[in-house]
């Protein structure tokens, strides 16, 4: 990319600052559609069989979670933090659908994270908050672009032991979190968090929407969907 300094050796011509304006912008956008390009990427992982089958499962089992009067609890750590407190409002607010709000909650109460952190340590953040909120056929959803963070893998260990179902979001190979979880997804081939965060929200996105549907859409409409879904014999 140019630099402004370089810039005050162009003769200061009209001609010739279109013509520098024109490379700038050139190089700009050529930056930005493969970064473009690298988000598709990643979002297309969806596609995966493997992909589409954790979502189908996560939206399921959501769905019977609410039914029986249960709830989701969130937690990540930075912009994965972030993301879990956007997954617990989708449901506790709304999401594409008027409908009752649903119990989720992100694990991000500045005073919990702060007392625990002091007191015990940060790596026991997530794992306290879990065995605060934590009941017996609970969900308990922990994203971790690495699959490494401690206070992450600490909380799945207290989830699986206090009898939770677990739902892991993890990148690059997944980590010590691979495998961990009932249900994963691995967003694979990213360096970087945000190309693997930006999958995740849209996975979730389409999970939320999904269970909407299984608890909020009659039972003739689920019939409708699944026979346009569903491919036609010849």
């Amino acid at each position: 990319m140019l630099r402004i300094k370089n810039l005050t050796k162009i003769v200061a011509s009209k001609s010739g600052i279109s013509v520098i304006n024109f490379q700038i912008k050139f190089s700009m956008n050529q930056k930005f559609l493969f970064e473009i390009e690298d988000c598709i990427r990643a979002i297309e992982q969806l596609k995966k069989p493997i992909a589409l089958q954790f979502m189908q499962h996560v939206a399921q089992a959501l769905a019977a979670c609410f039914r029986r009067g249960n709830q989701l609890i969130v937690a990540g750590n930075g912009g994965s933090l972030c993301d879990a407190a956007h997954f617990a409002e989708e449901l506790t607010g709304f999401f594409r659908k008027k409908r009752k709000a649903l119990p989720a909650i992100a694990l991000t109460e500045p005073g919990h994270l702060t007392c625990v952190g002091n007191d015990i340590g940060f790596d026991s953040v997530f794992s306290r908050g879990i065995e605060a909120y934590g009941r017996p056929g609970d969900i308990f959803v922990g994203l971790s672009t690495s699959g490494n963070s401690l206070n992450i893998i600490k909380a799945f260990h207290r989830a699986q032991e206090l009898g939770l179902q677990t739902v892991s979001f993890l990148g690059k190979d997944g980590g010590n979190l691979k495998n961990v979880a009932d249900y994963e997804l691995i967003i694979e081939g990213f360096d970087t968090s945000d190309r693997i965060q930006e999958a995740h929200m849209a996975a979730i996105h389409m999970i939320i929407g999904q269970m909407e549907s299984l608890l909020f859409d009659p039972v003739e409409e689920h019939e409708k969907k699944d026979s346009l879904s569903s491919p036609k014999k010849l």
